[in-house]
This record gives C-alpha cells, structure tokens and sequence, in this order.
C-alpha cells in the first residue's frame, strides 16, 4: 500500500523546517546564509546562531535569545518573532494532526485549539483588522507549502461529500468501505476534512492495514455519538476510542476550514491541512486530487465542488482532465439534476471519457479505475 512519508523530503533545500535538519546544515555546510527557518525553537542553540553566517537568511516564528536575534539582525537576516497570545502558529511548518487540534478535548471541545482558532477568526473578521488578515494569510501559504511537501509523489483521490451524513447509516459504512478500497489500492484518500461523508472516506482508510472486522467494530462503537450536534465533545470522543483501541491507522487527509466554523475537522485523517480561507482549501482539495474525485450524495457544497472540478477539465487548465465518478443516480439525475449538466459540458471534449455516474458506492473504484485507463 503506498503511504505517505511522515514529512516528505521534497521540500525547497533551502528551507528548514526541524532541529534536526539546523543541526545538520550547520554541521555539513558551516553557513546559514540564505536559508529559511521556519518555526524551529532556537533558543538553545545561540552559540551556532552567535558563530554562523546568517546573511540573507529568513526566521520565520523561530523562538530565540535576544542576544542570538540582535546578532543575526547585524547579519543582513530578517526575523519575523514568534507571535504569543495566537491560538495558532502563523509560521508553521507542517500540517495539523488530529491530536494536535483537539488537545484539550477532555475538557470539552470549546477549550481546544481548533475551537479557540476559531473564537479568534470570528472575531477578528468582525474587526476587519489588517493585521489579522495577514497572520490568516500567511498562516494558509504555510499549511499550503507543508501540505504541497506532504502529498509530493502520491496519488490522490478526493472522496466529496456531505457533512449530514450520520454514523450508523447504510450511506456512512459505505462511504467508509469506499475510503478503505481506495487506500489498499494505493491511492491517498483526501477529504474535505469535516463530519458526515468525509469523515467515513477518512475512517475508510484508517481502517486499511486492519482486517475488515475493525470497520464492522469501528462502526459500531461510533454509532453511540451519530453526529457532531448536539455534542461536537462527545462525537469527537467516540473518534479518539476508536484511534486508541486501534492506534495504527492508515494515512489519509483532511482538507477542512474554520469559515465552516459549527463543523469540526474529523480525527481519522491523519493529516489535516485546515484553512482560514475557504476558497483557498476547495481549490486547493480538487487541486491536488491529481487521481480523480469521486462525489457522494450531499447539497449545495458537493454540486461547487463538481463544477469547481469541472472546469479546470473542461479547459484543460491543469492538463488532461481528472476522472470525475458521481455516485447515486437518483440524486444526480432527479434530486438535483447535476449529471445532465456536466454530460452536456463534456460533449466532444477529452474530458467526456472521463466522467462516469455509477448507483452504488460500491461500483466507484471500478468506475475509476477505468476512467483511469
């Protein structure tokens, strides 16, 4: 099965991203000059700041002594201080884990990190304060650039999809046995990163290096919190029992948004490129779904998504067009007659070969594989 590396050596050489990859470039070459530092805690290695060369290079949220900063200023280096009091890392250099959003979820969700990101958004978008917008931007190209390293070399498929969806639905296992089909095959499951739909896709893929009585079991014990309301703390506990009784998941993304700030990002995505901006994590998701994307039922956001997809394959902009597979006949073509529209786009073009509607979820892998073809 092809996995992810944890953090992918694919990076710009220049960048430095840990204490081990500082450690070794001050070793091997002597000189920090022209290279960017990215969220690394510096502050008990003055004496090599003190004696390298740093000219020309870039600190970004790197925590340092005083004496160590005022030397490297002298250097010709820009430092851009860590930014206490923020909910978030502006700077950062990877992408979220599950654990790492919903730290504190014992003591209920509004006290964890992705609630607090959050409570910040919200009411600094009231403000309409510039400084704000900026951090939010800056903190996006981070998670951008980390998740860019992240997914080099893979196959990505995006399972879309909606947040309705409960657990202990018919429309939940499958999407979770859709997700686990998809990473035995190979591919790397990425998800819009939320409950529902999403979230089955990314307990699909977790669930892969188990035997398939893990899902049947795994299903079960998720079935006890069906949906995020009323309680996001007790849907997300179910999660976590579910990650500790089976701790070696198999990898895949989530590609959530604090615009959507009622729905929280789901804890079976190991990976979790979450987004202040909105536009910037859809385009991004379809973006870097380079194997296809398959489109379960959902609403006004899943019918974006397809003409979002659509349009890059309809102009070729990203080259040859993705496979596109909707799933659920009735839905597109009567519910919400979306599949008569996107047949009637790809008449005559490359793309038309590529899209395919299929009844059941469980005909989706095949459906993909032989657009893929």
């Amino acid at each position: 099965m092809q996995t992810m590396p944890a953090h992918a050596a694919h990076h710009n050489d220049r960048e430095i991203e840990t204490l081990e990859e500082f450690d070794a470039t001050v070793a091997a070459r002597g000189t920090l000059a022209g290279f960017r530092v990215q969220a690394v805690d510096l502050t008990d290695r003055t004496r090599e700041l003190l004696t390298t060369d740093t000219a020309g290079a870039v600190f970004l949220g790197c925590p340092m002594r005083e004496d160590a900063a005022a030397k490297i200023r002298t250097d010709g280096a820009l430092v851009f201080p860590p930014l206490p009091g923020l909910p978030f890392d502006p700077y950062r250099a990877l992408v979220y884990s599950p654990d790492e959003l919903f730290a504190s979820l014992a003591d209920g969700y509004e006290n964890t990190p992705d609630a607090r990101a959050y409570a910040w958004f919200q009411q600094t978008k009231a403000d309409g304060d510039i400084y704000a917008s900026m951090l939010r931007a800056v903190h996006d190209d981070s998670v951008s650039d980390a998740l860019d390293e992240l997914l080099s070399g893979t196959r990505v498929v995006g399972v879309m999809g909606g947040h309705a969806m409960r657990r202990g639905t018919e429309a939940y296992e499958g999407a979770a046995r859709l997700g686990r089909e998809l990473a035995r095959a190979g591919f790397t499951v990425a998800t819009g990163g939320g409950p529902g739909a999403m979230e089955a896709a990314n307990l699909g893929a977790y669930a892969a290096p188990y035997g398939d009585e893990m899902l049947a079991d795994a299903l079960q014990l998720l079935a006890k919190a069906p949906g995020f309301t009323p309680s996001i703390t007790e849907w997300a506990m179910a999660a976590f029992e579910v990650r500790s009784r089976w701790p070696k998941g198999g990898r895949s993304v989530g590609i959530p948004t604090w615009f959507y700030g009622h729905e929280p990002p789901n804890p079976f995505a190991s990976h979790i490129a979450k987004y202040f901006a909105n536009a910037t994590r859809e385009d991004g998701l379809l973006a870097r779904s380079n194997a296809g994307v398959v489109f379960l039922a959902g609403a006004a956001g899943t019918v974006q998504e397809i003409f979002d997809n659509a349009t890059p394959n309809y102009y070729e902009s990203r080259g040859e067009p993705t496979p596109m597979v909707l799933v659920d006949r009735a839905h597109w073509t009567e519910k919400l007659p979306t599949w008569p529209l996107l047949k009637s786009l790809a008449r005559d073009r490359s793309m038309e070969s590529r899209i395919a509607l299929v009844d059941r979820i469980e005909e989706a892998p095949a459906a993909l594989k032989r657009l893929s073809d």
